[in-house]
C-alpha cells in the first residue's frame, strides 16, 4: 500500500485547508486511516481516524469541532477538512493505513498501529 498525501500550505489563522490521502492496492478500502501531524521538535501525534467502513471517525480534543476526516472508498482517497486553523496547528500532517482495523473496527489512535504511512504534506498558519 502507498499513501500520497498533498493539500498542505502556508495559510492565515482562521483559513481552512483540506489535505487529501490517496491510497493505492484495492485492499487498503476496507483498513482504517489516520491522520498524524508533527511539530518541529515535538513527537508525531494522533489527529484524527476514520473506520474501514467510514462509519467510525476519533478526533483528538484539540480538533474537535473544527476539523472533519472522511473517506470515498470509490477513490480510495480519506479527507481531512481543517476549518478554523490555528498557529499551534502548524505541522507536518502525515495520513497512515491500519490494515489490522478493516470495516467496522474501531480505528487506532497509537501510531504504532498504523502500517503504511505517507510522506507528509506541511501544514502553515500564521497569526
Amino acid at each position: 500500500v502507498q499513501l500520497q498525501a498533498s493539500g498542505g500550505g502556508l495559510v492565515q489563522a482562521g483559513d481552512s485547508l483540506r489535505l487529501s490521502c490517496a491510497a493505492s492496492g484495492r485492499s487498503s478500502r476496507s483498513y482504517a486511516m489516520g491522520w498524524f501531524r508533527q511539530a518541529p521538535g515535538k513527537e508525531r501525534e494522533f489527529v484524527s481516524a476514520i473506520s474501514g467502513s467510514g462509519g467510525t471517525t476519533i478526533y483528538t480534543d484539540s480538533v474537535k469541532g473544527r476539523f472533519t476526516i472522511s473517506r470515498d472508498n470509490t477513490k480510495n482517497t480519506v479527507y481531512l477538512q481543517m476549518n478554523s486553523l490555528k498557529p499551534e496547528d502548524t505541522a507536518v500532517y502525515y495520513c497512515a493505513a491500519d490494515e489490522s482495523h478493516t470495516g467496522w473496527a474501531l480505528p487506532a489512535l497509537e501510531r504504532q498501529k498504523y502500517d503504511y504511512w505517507g510522506q507528509g504534506t506541511q501544514v502553515t498558519v500564521s497569526s
